[in-house]
């Protein structure tokens, strides 16, 4: 297939463009290079993706609604893989615009390349941000997403809302992917693996927010990228029986799906921490502190719906994943 991805040099970006490049698909990537963090990293994700004769990049912002259009227009992509977003939940609250640009008038110029250019299937990134207060758990598509606690959660809700009016307006089959905290090789700097271990290895101490109460469903990125793939190769079907007043928002008369995509094993963060200790062979020095404005205390996937569909079962347990992290991050970061 010909596959447009967005944000090809991102973390999930990177692993989901590598997979379907060796399965033998053609990949079009799109990544603005930003500085949000060091784009040193961004580049080093592009070199794993360069050796494949049927990867082109196209470096520009998704923003831009001239350059989208062009891409879309000239590649004429099968499917699409959007994982272009302006992340973190903290720096939503020191530079909102970001966004707004790139999640909210990004997004929208994904769906109308989409369907101008009569994409089979628009794969996107929502977030398990968008559950924000919900205490019950798990988390599960059929609980009620109204209340975020960040922008950043309310745009990945908008998201949603705007996909499935295209699926609505257009018959474009979109699906919606809620990640549960994605860690692994290739990860972001602005993630707690990634600052506990350059805090620990230079023996910094490590700022433990909610003084370590926190529940964090931690999902290895070689089980998102299954999961990513698995859902792109089954294209949504409308169903003319659904009523909207239903008791299932994740489906709809239109080809229109939603799904959380996480482990399912929900972690303490104390756990996590003593994980990535004795991976490191170091003990943190820990500064305990309250929980930060714009986070929540524990994040918990039901992955029923997307187990049903596609067949998707995690397999890597915390401890295989800490290790695969921390032996990444010596060879291409400490070393």
């Amino acid at each position: 297939m010909k596959v447009l991805v967005t944000g090809v040099a991102g973390f999930i970006g990177m692993h989901v463009a590598k997979r379907l490049l060796e399965r033998g698909d053609e990949v079009f990537g799109i990544d603005s290079l930003n500085d949000y963090y060091d784009p040193s990293l961004k580049l080093k994700r592009l070199e794993q993706l360069s050796p494949y004769t049927n990867f082109r990049f196209f470096r520009e912002d998704i923003s831009d609604s001239a350059a989208i259009a062009n891409i879309f227009s000239e590649v004429r992509p099968e499917r699409v893989v959007n994982l272009a977003a302006q992340a973190g939940v903290r720096y939503s609250l020191q530079n909102p615009g970001a966004y707004i640009q790139s999640n909210l008038v990004g997004f929208a110029n994904i769906l109308e390349g989409c369907r101008r250019n009569e994409v089979e299937h628009l794969v996107y990134a929502s977030s398990s941000s968008v559950y924000g207060a919900n205490t019950k758990m798990p988390f599960s598509v059929l609980d009620n997403v109204d209340h975020p606690v960040s922008l950043y959660a309310a745009t990945k809700k908008s998201n949603e809302l705007m996909a499935h009016s295209y699926s609505h307006l257009y018959k474009l089959p979109t699906t919606g992917l809620r990640y549960f905290t994605v860690y692994g090789p290739w990860g972001r700097p602005d993630m707690a693996p990634w600052l506990f271990t350059s805090a620990i290895l230079e023996g910094r101490s490590i700022d433990v927010f909610n003084h370590g109460k926190m529940l964090r469903d931690f999902t290895y990125i070689d089980d998102i990228v299954d999961g990513t793939v698995r859902v792109l190769d089954q294209i949504p079907l409308s169903n003319p029986q659904y009523l909207a007043d239903g008791v299932d928002p994740s489906v709809s008369h239109a080809p229109y799906r939603i799904y959380n995509i996480g482990n399912h094993m929900p972690v303490e963060l104390m756990e996590f921490i003593k994980c990535l200790e004795n991976a490191l062979g170091i003990e943190a020095v820990k500064n305990y502190l309250p929980m930060q404005n714009g986070d929540v205390p524990a994040t918990y996937a039901d992955i029923d719906a997307i187990s049903s569909a596609v067949g998707f079962e995690p397999r890597t347990n915390l401890s295989d994943g800490i290790w695969a992290w921390v032996k990444w991050y010596k060879a291409h970061i400490a070393s």
